[in-house]
Formats: C-alpha cells, sequence, structure tokens
C-alpha cells in the first residue's frame, strides 16, 4: 500500500441507527483510528436527526440501495438493521464489493451464515460478526485466568446474562414472528454461547429450556441452556428477563479452585449515557468493589477467596482488529463460521426446548 492510502481514514457506512447502530457502532467506529464514520443509513427522521447532531459531518442516506449506489466511495460496510434484514443486507453488500461487519446473530440459521462465509471467501472479502462481549471485562478476566491455570481443569461454567423487566417493552426483539429472528435465545443467547465456545471449544450436546412468562410476551423471556462441551466441561446458561434476583455473571469451577463474578461490564451503559472511549479516562475500568474472588471452600459472599481485579473492559479493540484486518491483513476478530458454530447450538437449543430432548450435535 501506498502512504497516502495508510493515512486515508477507511470510510464506513452503517446501516441502521436504533439501539445497535447508535449507541454501539457509530460511537465505537468513530473512536477507531483508521476508520471514519462516512455515512448513516436511517429511513426515521428523529434518528437522522440525532445522527447530524452526534456526528456533524456523517452524511444521510434513507435506504441501504441508497447507500449501496455509491458502494465505491466507501471501505467497510456494517449492518446494525433488524436481525430479519442481515442476510438479505449482508448478501448485497459483499455483491457490491464491499467488506461487512455484522451484528449479532448474522442470520437466523447456521446453513445461512457458511452461506453468507462462502460468498465472503468468493469475493475475497472480509465477513466479520460483532461479538462484543468477547470484550467485556469479566470475560477477559476470565481467560487470563484460565490461561494462568489459576482454576486448574475447568469443570462447570455457568453464565448468567439475567434481567428483571417484568413488562414487555415490545418491538421485533420481542416479536413472536419467527421471521423477525426476535427472543431472549437469540438476542442474549447469542453472547453467552459465542463466550462459552470461544473459552472450551465445540460442543457435543445441547439441552434447553425456554418459557415464555410475562403477560403479553410473545416470544422466550426466560432460557436455560445446558451443554457438553468435547472437553468434557459443562456449560449453563442463563438469559432471562425475568429475574427479580440477579445471579452472579459467572460462576467458573474448575479442580483447583472457582471464580465468581457479578454486575455486568460498565461499557454498555457508559456508552447509552453518551460517554466515549478515548473521551473519558479509565475506560471499562470497575471500582474494587466489584472484583470477583477466585478461592475454594467457601462463597464469595462470606469472604471466602481473594479478590480479582478485573481488567478493563475494551469494546474498542473489535473495530480495532477490523481495521488491522482490512489494512494489514491482520486476523478476522470474529468469523462468520465461528458464528455459525454458536448458530448450530441455537438451533439444537431451540429443537431441545421445543421437544424436551437433548439434541447431539
Amino acid at each position: 500500500m501506498t502512504g497516502r492510502t495508510t493515512r486515508t481514514p477507511l470510510r464506513v457506512g452503517l446501516v441502521g441507527y436504533g439501539l445497535a447502530g447508535s449507541v454501539f457502532h457509530a460511537p465505537l467506529i468513530a473512536a477507531t483510528e483508521g476508520l471514519a464514520l462516512d455515512t448513516v443509513v436511517t429511513s426515521n427522521p428523529e434518528r437522522q436527526d440525532q445522527a447530524r447532531a452526534e456526528f456533524p459531518d456523517v452524511r444521510i442516506a434513507a435506504s441501504p440501495d441508497e447507500l449501496l449506489d455509491r458502494a465505491a466511495e466507501l471501505d467497510l460496510i456494517v449492518i446494525a438493521s433488524p436481525n430479519k434484514t442481515h442476510v438479505a443486507l449482508a448478501t448485497a453488500a459483499l455483491k457490491a464489493g464491499l467488506p461487512v461487519v455484522v451484528d449479532k446473530p448474522i442470520a437466523g440459521t447456521a446453513a445461512e451464515a457458511r452461506e453468507l462465509a462462502a460468498l465472503a471467501e468468493q469475493h475475497g472479502l472480509l465477513l466479520s460478526v460483532f461479538q462484543n462481549r468477547r470484550w467485556d471485562n469479566d470475560f477477559l478476566t476470565l481467560r487470563k485466568l484460565l490461561a494462568e491455570g489459576e482454576l486448574g481443569d475447568v469443570w462447570r461454567f455457568e453464565s448468567r446474562f439475567e434481567r428483571w423487566r417484568p413488562q414487555p417493552k415490545g418491538g421485533w426483539r420481542e416479536s413472536g414472528d419467527p421471521a423477525e429472528i426476535g427472543g431472549l435465545l437469540y438476542d442474549l443467547g447469542s453472547h453467552v454461547v459465542d463466550q462459552a465456545l470461544t473459552l472450551f471449544g465445540p460442543v457435543t450436546s445441547v439441552y434447553a429450556e425456554s418459557d415464555i412468562r410475562r403477560p403479553g410476551a410473545e416470544t422466550d423471556d426466560d432460557t436455560f441452556i445446558a451443554l457438553t462441551h468435547a472437553n468434557g466441561v459443562r456449560s449453563h446458561l442463563y438469559v432471562s428477563a425475568t429475574t427479580a434476583q440477579l445471579g452472579p455473571r459467572f460462576r467458573v469451577l474448575g479442580s483447583k479452585a472457582g471464580y465468581v463474578k457479578y454486575g455486568l461490564d460498565p461499557q454498555e451503559a457508559d456508552l447509552r449515557d453518551g460517554r466515549r472511549p478515548g473521551a473519558v479516562a479509565g475506560w471499562g475500568e470497575e471500582p474494587e468493589s466489584l472484583y470477583g474472588r477466585v478461592g475454594s471452600g467457601e462463597s464469595p459472599l462470606t469472604g471466602g477467596g481473594r479478590p480479582e481485579p478485573t481488567l478493563p473492559g475494551d469494546y474498542p479493540a473489535y473495530y480495532a482488529a477490523v481495521a488491522a484486518a482490512l489494512r494489514d491483513g491482520a486476523p478476522n476478530p470474529v468469523t462468520a463460521l465461528e458464528a455459525a458454530a454458536a448458530l448450530d447450538v441455537l438451533e439444537a437449543a431451540r429443537r431441545s426446548a421445543r421437544d424436551g430432548v437433548t439434541v447431539t450435535l
């Protein structure tokens, strides 16, 4: 590459400016060296005004077609629109010759994800999936503990993404229409399953229980997934909007010690409140009072174990890795085939819950 090309930021088109687009993608893209938020696609006038207010230099397109009509002016497309649009938009962007980032879940089925991966490979283009919770503070800390052998051989991995939302909020994420790919299994479940696979590898069997608990709810709002990994680790994963008393985010039990961590990574709350990476000190850090504990033989709530300093969360690392992949051929931070493997598990979990069976993969 020429020096000029290296210095020129990669121009990014962002499709969708709802929760995912406005809270996560736009701020992280804007904060990444080597990337420039060029265009936001939304037909909603209020969201158009919001985008202009937050990013005065951004261009606005009313439709994805309008954006793709000037594909030659862009270097990357980010798809943060509703789940049901992901496959069609990613296909169109790849056929237009553009690398693509897709918010999770990349598709409704593993087969669709693998077709997209094959299309990207055919065109020699990057196709990456936004799995930001690989850069959560607690997940990074757990990976460090595992790498250092602090827990010994892990026997059971418990992961909870629980909320207390007794009234449905509505919208496509809570729609009962299968075409919308809504419900917690595919929403928060995409995160906890991806984390389990990243930590402990392939899965041989899946068992799930899934319920619709709240009056007026149309799709699953309380789901449990049990995975048996090929290496013998068992993952117990909980996603819920109906949890009146929240459990630990992680409880990881090994042959030497366990790690228990409460509370959520602060980055989402900071982004929602308008704080931005690079603009505030201590991005992704949390107070000592929220540190998890490592130990054995006693509950962490009664003083068992030692505090384990939580590493700072680092969502900006995802887009930095995307930029490096596009610029320098560095590894894709989250591949479509990894996302397909997670969708294999989610599809098996849906079948297990529906039919009351354990599904072998």
